[in-house]
């Protein structure tokens, strides 16, 4: 008993002395915009997935080259089992195609890469918020977005902006090289954008913004499966309050899913939280993020990762 007792202490001094890796060893980070995403990738980090620090001043990280009009919004990062960031966004209001680039950690990029994911298509006019998601029973990657495909859906034309009736598409990808052909990734009779997947023991659970105008929707909705690529169950009522909403982005905050999205029309940033998926908290009042922070995706790093990063850009 007193040789185990005496192992047990040493493992706990090797615990201490070189740290266990675990859920205390990683921070929030949030990728966002400013503006019309004309300066390009934004950071900032979080101990508490409340209160969010600029990273770099406020300023750009990463300037955007891909497309024409050489925008970053919508950034989407996440990390792969490769070990490197992978982000995509949107170039344009009108191209159809969106922005790729990876990193090993979020200070060197690679290569921006224009990705014509709708160039087929004569008809479509945008390709608008993709989001990459990791699918590890598949061990690939999906990416998502919505376009418009003008006159497609002739039921819905007259209750969206004028020209902007969205369905979402998604394709899947290895490498970010080769990619499967385009498939409709949510279709429910309604005009959608800015879906988001977060996964939860054996369910995915996909955030939307109905994007509805005649009469006004732009909530967010919720939508689950047991597959990361669908088909999808009908949308949930809206789980965002009486503001017009959009960029939904989930994670967990103490064991709660916390859903960050941007309040657009107020100019500031909103959140709700859930212990269910199901009854939902307004939580905007406990948030703090830099200033003029538009709309993104929440991430984990390591805190090594974290402080290189802190370090790198003088913060």
């Amino acid at each position: 008993m007193l040789l185990i007792m005496k192992k047990i202490l040493v493992l706990f001094a090797f615990a201490l002395l070189f740290g266990c890796q675990g859920p205390e060893d990683e921070v929030y980070m949030y990728s966002y915009f400013r503006g019309n995403g004309e300066d390009g990738l934004h950071l900032a980090w979080s101990e508490d997935g409340y209160n969010f620090h600029a990273v770099n001043d406020n300023s750009s990280v990463l300037r955007p080259e891909a497309g024409n009009d050489k925008l970053m919004r919508d950034p989407c990062i996440i990390k792969g089992p490769d070990g490197l960031f992978h982000m995509v966004w949107t170039v344009s209001w009108n191209e159809r195609g969106i922005g790729y680039a990876s990193s090993p950690d979020l200070i060197e990029w690679s290569e921006q890469k224009y990705i014509p994911l709708m160039e087929h298509e004569p008809d479509a006019r945008n390709c608008w918020a993709p989001e990459v998601f990791y699918d590890s029973e598949n061990e690939q990657y999906l990416i998502i977005w919505s376009t418009t495909i003008t006159g497609l859906f002739p039921e819905t034309e007259a209750m969206a902006d004028p020209g902007w009736d969205h369905r979402m598409y998604y394709v899947t990808t290895a490498d970010f090289e080769e990619f499967s052909p385009v498939m409709v990734f949510h279709d429910h009779g309604f005009n959608v954008i800015d879906g988001s997947i977060l996964q939860h023991g054996d369910i995915y659970y996909l955030f939307i913004k109905d994007e509805t105008r005649f009469p006004p929707e732009k909530n967010i909705r919720l939508a689950t499966s047991t597959f990361a690529e669908g088909p999808w169950s009908e949308a949930s009522g809206p789980i965002t309050g009486d503001y017009w909403a959009e960029g939904p982005t989930a994670t967990f905050v103490k064991g709660d899913c916390v859903v960050y999205f941007d309040k657009y029309i107020e100019g500031t940033m909103g959140a709700v939280r859930s212990s269910d998926f199901e009854n939902w908290e307004d939580i905007s009042g406990k948030l703090s993020f830099p200033e003029g922070a538009n709309h993104g995706s929440v991430f984990m790093v390591s805190r090594n990762e974290l402080e290189r990063v802190l370090e790198y850009f003088g913060d």
